[in-house]
C-alpha cells in the first residue's frame, strides 16, 4: 500500500489530492487560485511566486483533509509550455509567459523554414505556445532578460525544483515542446543554432528524466512546510491533460482522452510513427516507451464560454448555470447561426496562431443565449473537426474518455458527443491529471511493474453518454459549412489578428 501526494497545476489554479494505491482512490482534494495577467493583447502571464505559495497551502490542506504525516511519493503535472525565466536558484527575472501567450507567432512560423530530421516529430513546425518559440521572441525583445536568464524551463521544472533543489527536465515536455530528439535521447544543438538561440541549450535542465522515473527525495525545508514528517521520492510527471492518459488508461493504440477545460486537449498514442500532418507529433516515446503520443486541440474552450458568460453578459456564476441550463434543455438554439472558436488562434488541425473568433447570421431577433447555444455548437464542431481530420490521416479511435470542466457544463458536453457523433466515456473523476500523476508515481516506487500497468489499476471510473441521433446529424451538415468558412475568412482574420499586434 502506498500513499501519493499529486499536483496539478492548471491555468486557473492548483488542485492537491491524497491517492490510496490499495483503495483506489483519492482520500482528499484542496484547491488554491493563482491570478493570470493580459498586459498586451495575445500575451498572458503568471507568477512563479504564486505557484510556490500556491503549492504550500494546497499541500498543507490536502495532507491535513487525509489526516496523514507522511506519504511515499509526490509528483506533479502542470500546463504545458508555460516558461519561467529565473536564476539557477530559481528567483524569476519576470512573469512567466503563460501556455496560452502569443506573442511569438512570428517566430512560432519561422519553425516551419528548418528542414531538420527531428522536426518531423512536431509536424514540421513549433507551435505558438511553445517553450522554443517563447525563447526566440525574449532573446529579441527582451534580451536584458535574456543575457540575465540561468535557466529557462517549464512550470513542471520549476515546481520539482521548488520540490526537490533540482534542475530536471520531463522526457514528455522535452519531446513535446522542445525540439529534443526523444527517440535517441538527446538534445539537438543545431535547431536552437538554426532558431538564433544556440544558448538555450545551456539555459534548460540537462537531465531529462521520463515520466514515472525518480527525481530526487523531497527538500527536507520543503517537506517540513508542508507538514510531513518524511521525505518522499519525487517522481517525474508531465504535462497535465497528457498525463490523464494514465487516469483514463489510454495509453494503447485506438484509445482518445478527451479533456475540456479551459482550452481543449485530445490525445491519441501511435503503435508506430505515420503521417499526422495538422496535428503535433508523433512524438516518440513522450509518455511510455514504444509508442507514438499525438497531440491533438483547441486553444479556447471554456475560456470562450467565462468570457461570453461574464465579460459580454455580465453574469455571476448563478447566472452562467442558468444559461447553461437553458442551452441543453434547448439546444437547436442556434439554427441560422454559426461561430468559430478561434478566439486564441487554432491549434489543431490548421495550426494557426493568427486565426479569430467569428459569429455569422445575427439578426436583431437574437438573444444572448443564441448567441452562447452558437459558442458552444463552434467549440463542438472544432472537436469534430479534429477527429475528422484524424480519420482522414488513418487514425482510428475507438475508445473516447472524456474529462475536466466539461463535464459540469451539460450543453457544452453533450454537443460535443453530438458532433463527434460516437459513444464517449465520461470520467466521474473530474481531474485526471491528478489520477495520473497517481499512477505514474506508484509506478516510480514499484507499487506497479510499469506505467501500462499503473494505467489499468488506477484507471478512473467512467458512465457512457450517448449521442442525440437529430443533434449528430446536424453536425454532420454543418461541419462542411464550419471547414469552408474557416478557408474563405482566413485572410480577414489574418489581416485582423496583424492589425491586433501592431496596436
Amino acid at each position: 500500500m502506498a500513499h501519493i501526494l499529486s499536483f496539478d497545476f492548471g491555468t486557473g489554479g492548483l488542485r492537491a489530492g491524497v491517492y490510496d494505491t490499495d483503495r483506489r482512490q483519492m482520500l482528499a482534494q484542496a484547491e488554491a487560485a493563482y491570478a493570470t495577467h493580459y498586459p498586451r493583447a495575445g500575451w498572458a502571464e503568471q507568477s512563479p511566486a504564486e505557484w510556490r505559495a500556491a503549492l504550500r497551502s494546497a499541500g498543507r490542506a490536502v495532507l491535513e483533509k487525509a489526516g496523514r504525516r507522511t506519504v511515499d511519493a509526490v509528483c506533479t503535472a502542470t500546463t504545458a509550455s508555460t516558461v519561467a525565466i529565473c536564476r539557477r536558484d530559481g528567483t524569476p527575472l519576470s512573469p512567466a509567459l503563460l501556455w496560452m501567450d502569443c506573442r511569438a507567432e512570428a517566430e512560432a512560423r519561422e519553425t516551419a523554414s528548418l528542414d531538420h530530421p527531428v522536426m518531423r516529430y512536431c509536424g514540421g513546425s513549433d507551435a505558438v505556445e511553445w517553450l522554443v518559440p517563447k525563447a526566440m521572441w525574449l532573446k529579441r525583445n527582451r534580451r536584458d532578460i535574456w543575457d540575465a536568464a540561468e535557466v529557462v524551463c517549464e512550470a513542471l521544472d520549476y515546481v520539482n525544483f521548488d520540490l526537490t533543489g533540482e534542475w530536471v527536465g520531463s522526457r514528455m515536455n522535452a519531446a513535446c515542446k522542445w525540439n529534443y530528439d526523444s527517440a535517441v535521447g538527446q538534445f539537438v544543438p543545431t535547431v536552437y543554432e538554426a532558431f538564433g538561440i544556440a544558448d538555450l541549450t545551456e539555459r534548460l535542465p540537462q537531465r531529462i528524466v521520463p515520466v514515472g522515473g525518480v527525481i530526487a527525495p523531497m527538500r527536507a525545508a520543503m517537506a517540513a512546510e508542508l507538514g510531513l514528517e518524511n521525505r518522499p521520492v519525487v517522481a517525474q510527471g508531465g504535462i497535465d491533460a497528457h498525463i490523464g492518459i494514465l487516469g483514463a488508461d489510454t495509453i494503447e493504440p485506438g484509445g482518445m482522452l478527451f479533456i475540456g477545460g479551459t482550452s481543449i486537449v485530445q490525445l491519441v498514442q501511435l503503435a508506430e510513427e505515420s503521417d499526422v500532418s495538422g496535428f503535433w507529433g508523433p512524438y516518440p516515446n513522450a509518455l511510455n516507451d514504444g509508442r507514438w503520443l499525438v497531440e491533438c486541440g483547441q486553444v479556447a474552450a471554456g475560456s470562450m464560454l467565462n468570457w461570453l458568460a461574464g465579460e459580454m453578459f455580465g453574469l455571476d456564476a448563478a447566472g452562467h448555470a442558468a444559461l447553461i441550463a437553458d442551452v441543453a434543455a434547448n439546444p437547436s438554439r442556434s439554427e441560422g447561426l454559426l461561430a468559430l472558436d478561434y478566439m486564441m488562434g487554432n491549434r489543431t488541425p490548421y495550426r494557426d496562431a493568427a486565426l479569430r473568433g467569428a459569429l455569422m447570421g445575427l439578426t436583431l431577433g437574437h438573444t444572448r443565449t443564441d448567441v452562447y447555444a452558437a459558442s458552444i455548437d463552434s467549440i463542438a464542431l472544432g472537436s469534430a473537426n479534429v477527429l475528422s481530420v484524424l480519420k482522414a490521416r488513418g487514425v482510428s479511435v475507438d475508445r473516447v474518455m472524456m474529462a475536466g470542466g466539461i463535464v459540469k457544463n451539460a450543453a457544452w458536453l453533450q454537443a460535443t458527443v453530438d458532433a463527434i457523433g460516437q459513444p464517449v466515456q465520461v470520467a466521474r473523476e473530474d481531474n485526471l491529471s491528478l489520477v495520473g500523476t497517481a499512477a505514474a508515481a506508484a509506478a516510480a516506487i514499484g507499487e506497479f511493474p510499469d506505467l501500462r500497468a499503473a494505467a489499468a489499476a488506477c484507471v478512473a471510473p467512467s458512465k457512457e453518454l450517448l449521442p442525440d441521433p437529430a443533434r449528430a446529424e446536424w453536425f454532420q451538415k454543418m461541419l462542411p459549412l464550419y471547414q469552408d468558412a474557416t478557408e474563405r475568412l482566413r485572410p480577414v482574420l489574418h489581416q485582423l489578428a496583424s492589425r491586433q499586434r501592431e496596436a
